[in-house]
């Protein structure tokens, strides 16, 4: 039996100037022996994507063996504490990413359309664009309902162009995963202070906003009071649990701090202060602690994050690949761009099991995160010298609230749509859809 001194609404907030910071799921939301304790003791369901562009070395990616008798490939290595929550899923494939009669290039522009939708997109460099609504926003029709946010965004590139962005595709293919509509594309939020202001704060000013950066102030200080008050009526774990879960909030501010002042002291502080890491490493990072924070305080239960937009020419020098990944990408099989290509590939692997180690340390009910969340980790182009679509990079992590096991290497018939896998995916957190894309049927997992 569950004992505390008081019973608390799963949606608990502190509130303070300039503050509104959800509660994690406590034992006091989950009042002994009651109907409603039932309910409410049954873990959320998170959802998250996370996009690689460029394609991979498919080789160095596809495990040895399958079922439960693999061995992860170079690229995958970093995932090795992680095998039991993972699923790789072999042999998908997008046909709606291919150049339909007549329109030759463009299959980055398609690969970010397609990866969530299953449906190719118009070709338009206009403001005409159409693709389809992408399964995180379906998802978030569901999954949202009772959080403050519906989804949330994110990506660790600038993402402002706009016109023509790859050969007859306009920018907005490029610029985001997330489609609400089949005709409305959310931007992907680059700036952790704006997640984090979306995620626990309640608009401060431009002057307050400098002072609490310059003064090392903290978002918590406006909330004391009710976190000792609120100590004083939990009982010993959940005081406990409260404690690490605000520790890991202001830890997290400190970095957006530290990040911000690297920028530059004397740029002006606008209400939403923009900048990102200098360092990629460090903006990523960031970037998944704050959906991990967004996950525990269940403020959103929908997450997409695009590591790099297709086509990315964005420099790894401190990995050792000063040159820009869309040319390595195009390899021409020279075994040197190759190997520069694995480097990147297991680099962005590397910071995935950053997250995946977060979401594992962290508490949830009777489990932790990673036990109550879906991931989706992957692209839409696999040979990025050649621009195919098949067989894609693409792998599953996390329990899924206990309908996800852990520990496989899937190997799905040759050329099974994509879409099929959305699908499931779908299923998976319990919303169901008839049909997707080009989808034919379920994949089995």
């Amino acid at each position: 039996m569950i004992i505390t001194k008081l019973a608390l609404p799963r949606r608990t907030f502190l509130r303070g100037i300039g503050a509104a910071v959800a509660l994690p799921l406590l034992d006091a939301m989950v009042p002994a022996l009651s109907a409603a304790s039932r309910t409410a003791a049954t873990p959320a369901r998170r959802l998250g994507f996370v996009y690689i562009p460029n394609g991979a070395i498919m080789d160095q990616w596809t495990p040895v063996g399958d079922g439960k008798a693999f061995e992860f490939a170079p690229i995958m290595k970093s995932l090795d504490a992680h095998r039991e929550q993972v699923v790789v899923v072999s042999n998908l494939a997008s046909r709606p990413a291919e150049a339909a009669e007549g329109e030759g290039s463009g299959d980055h522009a398609r690969a970010s359309a397609v990866w969530l939708t299953g449906i190719h997109p118009k070709r338009t460099e206009g403001a005409d664009v159409r693709g389809g609504k992408t399964i995180d926003q379906i998802a978030a029709d569901e999954l949202g309902r009772d959080t403050q946010l519906r989804s949330l965004e994110v990506a660790a590139e600038d993402f402002t162009a706009v016109g023509g962005c790859d050969i007859g595709y306009a920018c907005s293919y490029v610029n985001t995963l997330s489609w609400r509509t089949p005709t409305t594309p959310l931007p992907m939020q680059t700036d952790p202070r704006v997640v984090f202001e979306r995620l626990f704060g309640e608009g401060l000013g431009a002057d307050q906003r400098r002072r609490q950066l310059s003064q090392d102030q903290s978002i918590l200080d406006a909330i004391v009071g009710q976190v000792g008050s609120l100590r004083k009526q939990l009982g010993a774990a959940d005081g406990a649990r409260v404690s690490e879960y605000l520790d890991s909030v202001r830890e997290v501010e400190r970095r957006v701090q530290k990040m911000e002042a690297r920028v530059g002291e004397h740029i002006d502080i606008p209400t939403m202060p923009v900048g990102v890491p200098d360092l990629y490493d460090d903006h990523v990072k960031l970037m998944y602690d704050l959906l991990a924070l967004a996950f525990q305080a269940d403020v959103t239960r929908v997450t997409t994050f695009m590591l790099a937009r297709e086509a990315s020419t964005r420099t790894y020098s401190h990995i050792g690949v000063p040159d820009p990944h869309h040319a390595i990408s195009h390899h021409g099989n020279a075994p040197d761009k190759i190997e520069k290509h694995v480097k990147i590939n297991a680099y962005h692997m590397s910071l995935f099991a950053y997250f995946l180690d977060r979401l594992r340390s962290t508490p949830d009910g009777d489990g932790t995160l990673l036990d109550h969340s879906l991931l989706l980790y992957g692209g839409c182009i696999s040979n990025g010298n050649l621009h195919t679509h098949s067989p894609l990079p693409t792998l599953l992590a996390g329990g899924a609230c206990g309908h996800l096991a852990g520990g496989r290497h899937l190997k799905v018939a040759a050329e099974t749509p994509m879409s099929n896998l959305l699908c499931t995916i779908l299923e998976k957190v319990d919303v169901p859809v008839e049909r997707l894309g080009d989808s034919t049927g379920r994949v089995d997992l």
